[in-house]
């Protein structure tokens, strides 16, 4: 028979009133938490001075009703026995916690909710506020001429516009150019904000009562002069210096708000942090924020590929191309028409482009071969992997777009014009090409040129003459000087060279489209090109990221960023990122070391 357990040595210590102390002490104790947890949270935050005994600083909790439960509480603890009481060998015990650091109410949190971050309202600004409270943002003019719809990308946080920016943007809405539409566009929306509330301009007006939601701050005008110190050298009439005398003399008001100026101006911003005012650049249009995550349209496959994929891959022939079925974690990493390869000393070589995926398995297509010279196109023949990626878009029926960047000299314009010269002539697949880009000069403008919309597009477009050159001098080499003249002026013939600025309103019906130096564009002027398509027509855009000349525009604002982003994944569309320049030895060794 078991021995029965030894007796509470702490039970044994304690006598029948300090037990009775104690069942006294813990009742008043889960009183006191209940107290705790309903008492309202901003009373209950508060430190409580108890002046019957000190405490510990961590009491700021206790309810001013109990100090008699304290003073019972003292009474009753463990630690207040006298220690001859104790038994020789057997250790004191533990000190009972008090009742009060115990009891931890829910009135603590407000102070980590004052701590947490505020969203970020948008890409313009990545720092979070201090306080909690809404942003102010001052908006340049440069800022509203660039994205009209700025306004509206600030989301939770306040936008301020001083009077000479209104001023500055009625200087601006006269003219067919973008900047002027997109100052219309900007006078249009104030019209219609304060024609939805109207009332007193100067409590600010909502911007969410036109429909975008997403913003739900305040828009501000300035209604009253603002007085501000600036250095005396600035000058006073100046635009850019009057909306820095804004931002200082709202920050002199709202010493406690953060105000941010927004300006697409470098030295706007530089003059800024110079007077110690906090400015950034507007890059809530930007579709990336490096240029190196930009979809390259190809992947490379694991080492262990085959090696994965041996004994769940499926594979079937239809026509010239092979088809597998893989799956994997490879496969997450999958867009339609991506290209993945597989190159490995000692392994079979895979050139193929996704063009299925369900769930976790995608179906791997094989290319047609243009490296061989029996499947040149026009006399072209691809150099490298992804000039053969290239060559497989445009010659894809079932492909309406495709992008193409590289560096100078990767084939973009040739290929695409090899390719629209097959498919134009010999496959009548369309009726002809056009061809366009945009006027942006690199040095200084040489004005007004005479002749037909042709003839002023001719010095640029020297690119396409340089091309069909290139094409014609392979295509009629055994045809004589009347084969190749008379090759040159069909050529000519089914080309058509088309000034970007008279594209809106048309309709392209089965067109060969080919849009050159597409980085200069912004994404409203390459959603115009694109929506000019018809039935039957392709659009090939392409251009060199690292050759912008557009203002305001960078790598990550560029409307072919934005094209190549968008329609990554789109079953009809592809793009590809050419590597390697095949010019001559002289242009590859500049594009690296200049």
């Amino acid at each position: 028979m078991p021995l029965p357990p030894a007796p509470n040595k702490r039970a044994a210590l304690l006598s029948s009133e300090a037990f009775n102390l104690k069942a006294s002490s813990e009742f008043l104790k889960s009183d006191e938490v209940a107290v705790a947890q309903t008492a309202p949270p901003q009373r209950s935050a508060r430190p409580v001075q108890t002046e019957s005994r000190p405490g510990p600083r961590n009491s700021k909790a206790k309810p001013k009703n109990t100090d008699s439960a304290a003073s019972i509480a003292s009474k009753a603890a463990p630690q207040q026995l006298p220690r001859g009481s104790a038994p020789a060998g057997q250790p004191v015990p533990p000190p009972v916690a008090q009742p009060v650091s115990q009891a931890k109410p829910p009135a603590a949190r407000p102070v980590q909710a004052q701590a947490r971050p505020v969203k970020s309202a948008s890409r313009t600004t990545r720092k979070t506020a201090t306080n909690g409270a809404a942003r102010l943002f001052v908006l340049d003019t440069n800022v509203l001429l660039h994205d009209p719809t700025s306004l509206f990308r600030f989301e939770e946080h306040d936008i301020f516009l001083p009077m000479i920016v209104l001023e500055e943007l009625d200087g601006h809405k006269k003219g067919m150019t973008e900047v002027a539409r997109n100052g219309r566009q900007t006078s249009r929306t104030l019209d219609a904000l304060v024609a939805q509330q109207g009332g007193d301009m100067a409590k600010g007006l909502k911007l969410a009562v036109t429909g975008h939601q997403a913003a739900r701050g305040m828009l501000y005008f300035q209604t009253e002069p603002l007085n501000s110190q600036l250095p005396s050298s600035l000058p006073q009439g100046k635009a850019d210096n009057q909306i820095l005398g804004v931002v200082q003399a709202l920050s002199d008001k709202f010493p406690k708000r953060e105000v941010i100026l927004v300006s697409k101006d470098i030295n706007m911003r530089v003059k800024a942090r110079a007077l110690g005012l906090a400015a950034e650049d507007y890059e809530n249009d930007k579709t990336l924020e490096d240029g190196e995550l930009l979809y390259s349209g190809a992947l490379a496959l694991p080492q262990d590929f085959w090696t994965r994929q041996s004994k769940t891959i499926e594979s079937w022939q239809s026509g010239s191309h092979t088809f597998y079925r893989v799956s994997g974690p490879a496969v997450n990493q999958f867009y339609i028409n991506q290209f993945v390869y597989f190159e490995a000393p000692g392994e079979p070589s895979l050139y193929a482009r996704v063009t299925e995926i369900r769930d976790k398995t995608a179906v791997l297509k094989t290319l047609k071969d243009f490296t061989h010279l029996k499947n040149a196109v026009w006399g072209v023949s691809s150099r490298n992997r992804e000039q053969n990626f290239a060559l497989n878009l445009l010659l894809d029926p079932e492909v309406d777009f495709v992008t193409l960047t590289g560096t100078a000299g990767t084939g973009k314009t040739l290929m695409a014009l090899a390719s629209g010269l097959t498919q134009v002539l010999d496959e009548r697949r369309y009726t002809e090409i056009i061809m366009t880009r945009a006027t942006v000069s690199v040095g200084e403008d040489i004005g007004f040129l005479p002749g037909t919309e042709e003839e002023k597009m001719g010095p640029w477009m020297g690119a396409l003459d340089d091309n069909l050159e290139f094409l014609a001098k392979g295509d009629g080499g055994n045809a004589g000087e009347w084969g190749r003249a008379a090759t040159n002026e069909l050529v000519r013939s089914r080309i058509k060279v088309k000034s970007m600025n008279f594209m809106r309103g048309r309709t392209f019906l089965n067109k060969y489209v080919i849009i050159d130096e597409a980085q200069n564009l912004t994404p409203k002027q390459m959603k115009t090109l694109i929506t000019r398509a018809g039935p039957g027509t392709k659009i090939i855009c392409m251009g060199n990221l690292a050759q912008i000349d557009t203002p305001y525009l960078t790598e990550g604002s560029s409307g072919l960023t934005y094209a190549v982003d968008k329609f990554k994944g789109w079953p009809h569309g592809g793009h590809i990122t050419l590597a390697r320049g095949e010019r001559s030895r002289l242009a590859d060794f500049a594009s690296e070391v200049l």
